[in-house]
């Protein structure tokens, strides 16, 4: 396995997300200066600590989704810009609320918001933010995309505690694990997508090949994040390796480890997973493992199915500079395994 591309390296050498960075710079400033304007308070602490996680040098990634469907299907009003906030916002709320969900001590390269101000604070911050995105949603004055983007929070809340209990299950199927990982990261990537071309009025197969877009790359892009916990870099990856391995979360790797496994590997990953007893050595073990059995491989080999069935879907619209940029999204994304 190699390690995770950052968004800067990808875009200086010219391939991966560099064409979106393009495309969207002018409205990603209008976007950001929105996100700084709607973290204010007088409330000193919550500028704080969304600040500190919505400044610590993340993607935007879903946010740009928005403007770039909106662009591809030629919407010229404003109302993207605010959409475009609200979806980050959400996302944003997610890792703060995960992270204490998780116990994580590194987000992003930096310390989770919780190790700095505690989970408290790190919950309420995140409902602040809920707040802030259902504002924006409202303001635009679409219906259509308020019912969107409220269905994918209650979606992603979905997720979260279908995970929740699923957690440390080590007979957890790869259908109800995709089924975690649509509703906890894919949903929200399809509603960004989805409410640009809902905003540009487009027609319904637009809005439907849109989303279906956003789904898959969802999907796609949380295979190829399950696998670098086990194959990428700390630096790279923005958290500690193998921090899935050690909350006992069972991901798709581990899926296919254990069902393709021994008796006697699956008693490791009951000891390890299940109860909870890993050694500082068992991480490695882990490892070994899933190259045994080619679990990274084949996880990287159905993100690339996912990534495709993404590109199949932009195949309704006609060429433009909007959807070669998305396009280049889905290898950017699958590429970080590369």
């Amino acid at each position: 396995m190699g390690v995770v591309v950052p968004i800067d390296e990808k875009a200086k050498s010219g391939g991966g997300v560099n064409n979106l960075v393009k495309l969207a710079a002018a409205d990603m400033e209008r976007v950001n200066a929105t996100i700084l304007s709607r973290t204010g308070s007088d409330v000193t602490m919550i500028p704080e600590v969304a600040n500190h996680l919505i400044s610590s040098g993340g993607k935007r990634l879903r946010p740009m989704l928005t403007l770039a469907t909106a662009g591809m299907c030629a919407y010229r009003g404003e109302g993207h810009v605010k959409l475009a906030a609200a979806v980050e916002f959400m996302h944003t709320a997610t890792l703060l609320h995960d992270d204490v969900v998780d116990q994580s001590e590194m987000r992003r390269g930096k310390k989770a918001a919780r190790m700095l101000w505690g989970n408290e604070a790190s919950v309420l911050v995140g409902d602040f933010l809920l707040g802030q995105a259902f504002k924006m949603m409202v303001e635009v004055g679409s219906l259509p995309c308020l019912d969107i983007l409220s269905t994918a929070a209650a979606v992603i809340a979905e997720g979260e505690v279908m995970q929740l209990s699923a957690a440390k299950d080590t007979q957890t199927t790869e259908d109800a694990y995709l089924a975690v990982i649509r509703a906890k990261t894919a949903a929200l990537f399809g509603a960004a997508c989805e409410v640009g071309p809902v905003l540009a009025a487009s027609s319904k197969a637009e809005i439907a090949a849109c989303r279906a877009y956003g789904m898959n790359l969802g999907v796609a892009f949380q295979l190829i994040d399950d696998a670098l916990d086990y194959g990428g870099t700390s630096a790279k990856l923005g958290k500690n390796v193998g921090d899935d391995f050690r909350e006992g979360k069972i991901t798709l790797p581990v899926v296919l480890s254990f069902r393709r496994g021994s008796e006697a590997e699956r008693d490791f990953w009951r000891r390890t997973l299940e109860q909870g007893e890993a050694s500082d050595t068992d991480l490695e073990s882990a490892l070994t493992i899933m190259c045994k059995h080619r679990a990274l491989e084949d996880t990287v080999e159905r993100a690339r199915h996912y990534g495709a069935m993404a590109k199949d879907a932009l195949e309704l619209f006609p060429a433009s500079a909007w959807r070669t940029a998305l396009l280049d999204v889905v290898d950017f994304c699958i590429e970080r395994a590369n």
